[in-house]
């Protein structure tokens, strides 16, 4: 299993940069002032530039995508049930990405950030979690449909 872990997490480094590069989008487009902002003005000015800032953050996305995918391994630990392979994930999950959003300046800082932060993502997470069960109940009963009686 930790072979597998490594090496889903050697292909998530690009997916988590990707990720990244989309967060920006949507944080220039929050600010609205009509440019691009590679990373979180804040964090520029943390770090002394723009470009030790955008260093900063692509090394993030990167662990945060390697990380995740890593993580993913949980979905193969047969002996568990659905409800504790989600509950599990949905904890490593946030323990990724809770820290990378709080160093990347991609959360409000203090609780209510946090509060805000938790509540999005476990709405989030909820919304994919129900979709899928949703599109798997319905493969799995076009598959019995389709079974011999």
């Amino acid at each position: 299993m930790l072979k597998q872990a490594v090496k889903r997490g050697l292909l998530g480094i690009p997916l988590g940069i990707a990720v990244c590069f989309v967060i920006t989008v949507i944080i220039s487009l929050a600010i609205g002032d009509g440019y691009f902002h590679p990373v979180v003005p804040t964090l520029a000015e943390q770090l002394g530039s723009e470009i030790n800032a955008v260093v900063f953050v692509t090394v993030l996305g990167g662990l945060l995508g390697a990380l995740s995918r890593a993580a993913s391994v949980i979905w193969s630990i047969e002996s568990w049930g659905l409800a504790k392979q989600t509950g599990v994930f949905f904890i490593a999950l946030l323990a990724i990405v809770l820290p990378i959003s709080y160093l990347a300046h991609w959360m409000p800082r203090g609780i209510g950030g946090f509060l805000m932060f938790f509540a999005i993502f476990a709405a989030i997470y909820a919304a994919i979690c129900i979709i899928n069960y949703i599109v798997w109940s319905a493969r799995v009963k076009k598959m019995n449909e389709k079974m011999p009686r």
